[in-house]
């Protein structure tokens, strides 16, 4: 981890910054890069050109706290798995009720995606193979140790996570949780993902489809 503050002009460059610190996969058998939908996609493809590798999509969902959705309580990723953070939940006093709400809404999002992105293809197989995670960046990580929860329980072999920002303490957290983790900067000051990007457009539907089916 690099705690160094780096900016990026958008999520092309930040990639291609990512790919040169994930370098020492370059050429390795069986690697797959995965990038988080939608904004990891981006990142992803100059990942997967950059290591030679092929892209493809893992699709998480955030569970968002009802009366601030920005705001994280857990993640659902693609066949079922759930993540929560207990404390956050606790805190505010969110019952079951709001959480089988969320997950019931954000499980619809996933299938829709899914099927949008896939056109058609299954389910991808990673057993026994090095699955790099890539997002734009990392805030409570609860997207990311839901997707890292998912490959492994898929068969790969090992998880790396990698990301061009997130706070040294949770990419510090996702090592219990990856084989290693990757982090361009981890801003001392870090409140959100944007602030080290000049463009963080959202990603639409149509930019991870274009971008899953360019050549690596």
């Amino acid at each position: 981890m690099n705690d160094i503050t780096r900016t990026y002009r958008d999520r092309r460059e930040a990639g291609q910054v990512l790919a040169r610190d994930l370098a020492a996969y370059l050429g390795r058998g069986q690697l797959q890069i995965l990038g988080l939908a939608r904004g990891g996609v981006p990142i992803g493809r100059e990942v997967a050109r950059a290591l030679g590798a092929p892209l493809d999509v893992c699709i998480v969902r955030k569970l968002g706290v009802p009366q601030w959705p920005e705001l994280a309580m857990g993640a659902v990723a693609t066949g079922g798995g759930v993540v929560l953070n207990t404390d956050l939940l606790r805190s505010l006093d969110i019952g079951d009720g709001a959480i089988r709400d969320a997950v019931t809404r954000e499980t619809a999002e996933l299938r829709r995606r899914e099927a949008a992105y896939r056109a058609g293809r299954g389910p991808l197989d990673v057993s026994g193979r090095t699955v790099i995670l890539v997002d734009d960046g990392i805030a409570t990580g609860a997207s990311m140790i839901a997707a890292v929860r998912s490959v492994r329980e898929a068969g790969a072999a090992r998880v790396i996570v990698g990301a061009p920002v997130g706070p040294a303490s949770v990419c510090r957290s996702l090592r219990e949780e990856a084989d290693e983790v990757v982090c361009s900067t981890t801003p001392s000051n870090f409140q959100a993902v944007g602030q080290v990007f000049a463009d963080f457009h959202q990603v639409s539907d149509d930019e991870v489809r274009e971008l899953l089916r360019a050549p690596g």
